[in-house]
């Protein structure tokens, strides 16, 4: 069974026109679209440094049920310690601007990031909305209020 949506893509600056690529799935099973930099020159991250990356593009999600989210790519991460500044990107239905990733280096090397470099995926994930009911009870449950590191041995 495959879900699929339709989402559209502008290009928003002049760097973009042509590249990087729009964003595309490396492989039949990959879940994220490989989010390239939009840059006109390399970047340099400082070790502890943060940056806001530009992509160059702008989406538009086809429902206010659906999110767009922004994580790290696992290579970079585990290479060059490059992840996200947020871990997590959150990009509303009704968002309409230009994608920035927020990338952090907390590796002990500076990394330099390359125009149309692969930074980061994009997933689309459906969004459940919630209505919010004060109680004064919570069903129990084996593990109740155990927190951190509660479930492990």
């Amino acid at each position: 069974m495959e879900f699929l949506i339709s989402v559209k893509v502008k290009r928003v600056t002049h760097i973009a026109k042509d590249v990087p690529p729009l964003p595309q799935y490396a492989t039949e099973g990959s879940a994220g679209l490989d989010l390239p930099a939009c840059l006109e020159s390399p970047w340099v991250v400082a070790p502890g440094a943060r940056v806001k990356i530009p992509t160059g593009i702008a989406i538009e999600i086809p429902h206010k049920h659906i999110v767009g989210l922004v994580f790290p790519r696992s290579g970079l991460a585990t290479k060059h310690g490059i992840s996200l500044a947020n871990a997590v990107g959150v990009i509303d239905s009704d968002y309409k601007g230009e994608i920035i990733v927020a990338v952090s280096n907390q590796g002990e090397s500076e990394y330099v990031i390359k125009p149309g470099e692969r930074i980061a995926q994009l997933v689309f994930v459906p969004v459940f909305k919630a209505t919010i009911e004060e109680t004064d009870e919570l069903k129990e449950t084996g593990r109740g209020t155990d927190g951190f590191g509660s479930t492990g041995k």
